[in-house]
């Protein structure tokens, strides 16, 4: 039971930090920030994720 819901709680984490820097990449932010953000969340995934949630770039999201 325990293995289960920690492989649960590793791909809901995994899943977010795709969409983080999915977020990071699509951003209007330049490249040098882009790679440092795609850096903090790779390197610290959850850690990076509350980070980014809470100081991320934010807004002029290119389609």
């Amino acid at each position: 039971m325990g293995s289960t819901f920690n492989s649960v709680v590793g791909l809901i984490i995994l899943a977010l930090d795709i969409w983080a820097i999915i977020n990071v990449i699509k951003s209007g932010v330049s490249g040098g920030v882009k790679i440092l953000w795609v850096l903090l969340i790779l390197l610290l995934p959850v850690l990076g994720l509350i980070i980014w949630a809470i100081a991320g770039p934010r807004g002029n999201v290119r389609l």
